[in-house]
């Protein structure tokens, strides 16, 4: 249980969203409670209205925070597209499924909670940044193509977020393919090789 005296310094805050955060990995987002994630932070039931107004504003935050993480690690794949921006690319992938395995309550709260990421604006922009990684690296791939022969950047970037939410969802976390005898990764990987070649990306 957290320490109540760092909550004088400000920490009550993070140690609700990090309750909460583990809440939404063991129970899903939809079956927390306000007065749950108060207990997992030790305090009561009444202290998480101190920062915020309800449940729904608590999981905007770990969504927010999880993007923001989300898209650090999207940046320290891509690496500036080094040592090339074929292998950055497919780093990024694998960054992907790393994610939502490692912190799958940020991810279950980021994807699978169903709150709306157009109504709070710091969570747009967390949101954003992600995406935007995603399309600049888009743009590098394509960047070896004439001009009108480039396929929108913001459209491969879109894509390839598709297919790897739906490795995600489908086969890992115990999901009905979680016993393909294909990895996650080899197969978001051979997903997005066949994608980048139906584009004329890669030869």
């Amino acid at each position: 249980m957290p320490d109540r005296r760092s909550y004088h310094h400000g920490n009550l805050r993070q140690a609700l969203v990090d309750a909460t955060a583990a809440l939404v990995e063991e129970i899903g987002p939809q079956g927390f409670t306000l007065t749950e994630a108060a207990r997992r932070a030790g305090v009561s039931p009444a202290a998480p209205y101190r920062h915020f107004k309800g449940r729904e504003e608590l999981l905007e935050e770990v969504a927010r925070q999880g993007f923001l993480e989300f898209a650090e690690r999207l940046e320290a794949a891509f690496d500036n597209g080094r040592p090339s921006v074929l292998t950055a690319f497919m780093r990024m992938g694998h960054a992907y499924l790393d994610f939502a395995r490692d912190r799958p309550g940020y991810y279950m709260a980021m994807f699978e909670a169903g709150i709306s990421i157009a109504g709070n604006s710091e969570l747009t922009i967390a949101s954003e940044r992600a995406l935007g990684v995603l399309i600049k690296a888009a743009e590098a791939l394509a960047s070896h193509l004439d001009t009108d022969a480039r396929p929108p950047a913001r459209m491969i970037a879109n894509h390839v977020w598709a297919m790897s939410h739906g490795v995600v969802e489908l086969f890992s976390r115990g999901k009905p393919g979680a016993r393909s005898p294909v990895a996650p990764a080899e197969m978001l990987e051979s997903g997005v090789l066949i994608y980048m070649r139906g584009l004329g990306l890669i030869p």
